[in-house]
């Protein structure tokens, strides 16, 4: 037990001598608040090193020493224990010996702001080793008679001392506070972000339940009319389909509700609205509609128009409606144009606005009009991009792949 005692204390004091003993750069980081400002307090420090070594050292004859204990001062803020250290070896020397004694007092004073910078870098327990120092330094020379001056002055001293620290512990507990409310804010940032996410995820699930419900009807259809498309077909055939059609209409009936239930978070009556999803054959009513609240915009097609399969083309109008949303919105009176590119593996956009033409009026809306655009074209396994362009103007731009479709089969498989 005792043993165990012993070397926790060797432990606590090889800790403490580190920590006391570094010479581990330990910049002072800069201000908050504007950028002009962030570097205020380093020149503050260097223009008062500055005064004094140019102001306090007029009367030494050694005054190149004065100079170098003032320019510790900016030396500490990079390493300040190495620079403390320095300084407290050299105040014994101002003290003990008569050319540096119009310096002595502003020796002590360059020695308290030392401490100050000492007490923002480190721990409490370090800022009270070296004040505690510091203290028996001035202390021991006073009772030495080691040219202190009267006992007012080290009492002025320990003063500051007590100041020092006290407005150090200060400064430490407001940058602190500061960076556990930063952290607060970025934990809430990336929270809301999070719902963010899945708030426009279930509105694509929404959207796309007319969509998935189709395509599990025509499962069904198809399984319930294949049986009298071939003679005499086998019973497991027939088995088997039917096992395919109640799985089908079990899947959408389930997939009504659910989405059901989602449609009705949106609504205070409960029902679920029955408009189908748009596509892009309605992207000429779309453009009309935008060009009638102000925005001059033109479409411009390449490649093969075919239609895509129906969550390509959901998202692709999703995607052409959201862009020109924020154009009339922040750029007013711009001109914009809608570019469509068909390949035969993916559907390209491409939504190009100018700068507006008068001052955008403040918009209540959330802003998570581009994250609604990425997590669409994520969903397809496509990409987009936005930013602003060199002019002002703004840019979307996507690219959604086109799952190939299935080889048409010839008459002779279907009757086979």
């Amino acid at each position: 037990m005792v043993r165990a005692e012993q070397a926790t204390v060797r432990g606590a004091l090889n800790t403490a001598r580190k920590e006391l003993c570094t010479s581990v750069p330990q910049p002072m980081p800069p201000m908050g608040g504007p950028r002009p400002l962030r570097w205020l307090p380093h020149l503050a420090v260097a223009a008062v090193a500055v005064f004094a070594s140019v102001s306090a050292t007029e009367d030494m004859s050694m005054r190149p020493v004065g100079m170098v204990h003032a320019a510790l001062l900016v030396v500490a803020l990079r390493w300040p224990l190495p620079a403390w250290w320095l300084s407290l070896l050299m105040l014994p020397v101002f003290s003990l010996y008569p050319p540096f004694g119009p310096y002595t007092g502003w020796a002590w004073a360059v020695h308290g702001g030392l401490l100050f910078l000492v007490a923002l870098r480190n721990r409490p327990r370090v800022m009270v080793e070296t004040v505690a120092l510091s203290a028996a330094l001035l202390l021991g020379l006073q009772l030495a008679d080691g040219g202190i001056g009267p006992w007012k002055f080290t009492v002025i001293m320990l003063v500051v001392l007590a100041l020092v620290m006290a407005a150090a512990t200060g400064v430490r507990r407001t940058r602190e506070v500061r960076a556990r409310l930063a952290e607060q804010e970025a934990a809430l940032a990336q929270e809301r972000a999070h719902r963010t996410v899945l708030e426009e995820r279930a509105r694509i699930a929404r959207e796309l339940h007319d969509v998935v419900a189709h395509h599990m009807s025509v499962i069904s259809i198809q399984a319930d009319a294949a049986p009298y498309r071939v003679a005499n077909p086998p019973g497991e055939l027939v088995a088997a389909l039917a096992d395919i059609r109640a799985g089908a209409l079990e899947g959408l009936a389930e997939l009504r509700s659910l989405l059901g239930v989602l449609r009705s978070e949106d609504r205070t009556d409960g029902n679920a609205p029955k408009a189908p999803q748009p596509t892009l054959e309605r992207l000429d009513d779309l453009l009309a509609g935008v060009r009638a609240a102000g925005l001059d915009v033109r479409a411009v097609t390449s490649g093969t128009r075919r239609p895509l399969p129906d969550g390509v083309e959901l998202s692709a109008y999703r995607i052409v409606q959201e862009a020109l949303s924020n154009a009339l919105r922040h750029a007013p009176g711009a001109t914009a144009r809608v570019e469509l590119t068909y390949t035969s593996t993916a559907l390209g956009l491409r939504i190009l606005n100018g700068p507006g033409r008068r001052a955008a009026q403040p918009s209540p809306g959330a802003g998570h009009g581009i994250l609604g655009m990425r997590e669409r074209a994520a969903m397809l396994g496509g990409e987009l991009s936005a930013g602003a362009t060199p002019d002002g103007g703004y840019e979307v731009t996507a690219l959604l792949p086109v799952p190939a479709a299935p080889a048409a089969r010839t008459d002779k498989e279907q009757t086979a």
